[in-house]
């Protein structure tokens, strides 16, 4: 089993890998980070992998605002019902979580703020990730994946999205998320809305839990997506060192070298996006008699392109337009319920409505920055990976077919006189 030990030539590293799940710095905006500590307490932390701190924090805010009745004294105050709203808080419970409350956006903010600097510096450091890990009970490694397939797994329930990364939080995000769903017989009121019986859907529901909700359910959602996306990035910046230190050798004839009096030399030229195909493409190659030495792999940087709207397993710049969306999804669909409480469609319907609304109205927000977001920004895109095989005349036909067989982008000949 890997220990952290085995890392200790190193002052920094940007990554972890055990059995059970992937640790990394990674660069996050701070504000972010304190929005989703303002809309549930422990989420912020968690998201920039201060897993014990959030987990507690998480608990402290569940159990809490349950004692207070602060969602309840929300419900109350945002629909006009003051007095109730005064009459349900408990005051010696509200006085132990307001300040507590704020210390934990104000951490969260700082620790965000904190780690970007680890990060800087353990990026400069450029210490080797150990990309996979294999131990008794389980089997993790890098790898890359379609960001959006993560988020919609935390659509259908939410930890589904992190358990590809993360199992001890998944289980902890999923069972949270269950407890709550059945504490607010939420699935009771869906069926009442369903049948348009919207009285005993709002009769039935249990806001106090209920209210919890939204922001657990987008949390999930955002963070099974922005988790993926950075360990796409993570998984080509390995690789691109791998390559660097294995298949660049300095023996490597360049094609048209001055000098070269082997006669007659034949290059096959490839290109590929980083991924596994990559590395078994190479090691199919060496082991049908292409000596390592005669393989050059180079990571090539791409300048900066127009960012795209959504991020796919190809190019991952954490600037797919994702975030203020589902910030304001969230921020909506609380809102929605809470007033849903008090109009004919019930909070279930004036959620979703809330949702649709939000996140129209943040899509719209970031498209009209994006080209001054553009702008201002540096983005890092996926770069491609050129190979170039020296071989001999009676391998040509063999690498160039499982350089295909492998998803090459494009193969090339190269026969020098």
């Amino acid at each position: 089993m890997d220990r952290p030990e085995l890392y200790s030539k190193v002052r920094r590293y940007i990554a972890y890998i055990s059995p059970y799940g992937i640790t990394q710095l990674q660069f996050k905006n701070p504000y972010v980070i304190a929005w989703w500590s303002l809309a549930f307490p422990g989420l912020g932390h968690i998201m920039i992998g201060k897993y014990l701190r959030g987990y507690f924090l998480f608990c402290w805010e569940i159990t809490i605002n349950y004692c207070a009745h602060i969602n309840l004294a929300l419900l109350y105050s945002f629909t006009g019902q003051f007095q109730m709203a005064k009459d349900i808080l408990n005051i010696q419970w509200v006085l132990l979580y307001i300040p507590t409350y704020l210390f934990i956006v104000w951490d969260s903010y700082r620790s965000t703020v904190a780690l970007n600097q680890q990060y800087i510096l353990g990026a400069r450091e450029n210490a080797q990730v150990k990309s996979f890990n294999i131990s008794l009970f389980d089997i993790n490694f890098l790898d890359k994946r379609i960001p959006w397939h993560s988020a919609m797994w935390s659509v259908f329930m939410p930890g589904l999205g992190q358990a590809l990364n993360w199992l001890p939080y998944a289980f902890f995000i999923t069972i949270w998320s269950i407890f709550i769903v059945i504490q607010s017989e939420l699935l009771p009121a869906i069926h009442y809305t369903l049948l348009g019986q919207f009285n005993s859907a709002k009769a039935i529901i249990d806001p106090q839990w209920f209210l919890n909700l939204p922001s657990i359910y987008f949390y999930s959602i955002y963070d099974a997506y922005a988790k993926t996306v950075s360990l796409n990035k993570l998984f080509d910046w390995e690789q691109a060192k791998y390559l660097k230190n294995n298949y660049q050798s300095k023996e490597f004839l360049m094609p048209f070298c001055k000098g070269d009096e082997r006669g007659k030399t034949m290059y096959i030229v490839s290109t590929f996006d980083h991924s596994t195909y990559l590395e078994l493409a190479i090691t199919a190659i060496q082991m049908n008699g292409v000596p390592k030495e005669n393989i050059l792999g180079v990571s090539m940087e791409k300048r900066d392109e127009e960012s795209k709207l959504f991020d796919t397993i190809h190019s991952s710049d954490g600037l797919s337009l994702f975030d203020l969306p589902i910030i304001l999804a969230t921020l909506f669909c609380l809102f929605g319920s809470i007033y849903g409480f008090v109009l004919t469609w019930g909070p279930i319907l004036w959620g979703i409505i809330g949702i649709i609304l939000g996140f129209t109205a943040g899509l719209i927000i970031r498209l009209i920055i994006r080209k001054d977001v553009a702008g201002r920004q540096k983005k890092q895109r996926s770069p491609e990976v050129v190979l170039i095989i020296e071989c001999e005349e009676h391998q040509l036909e063999v690498v160039k077919d499982l350089l295909w067989q492998n998803h090459a982008l494009g193969v090339r000949k190269l026969i020098l006189n």
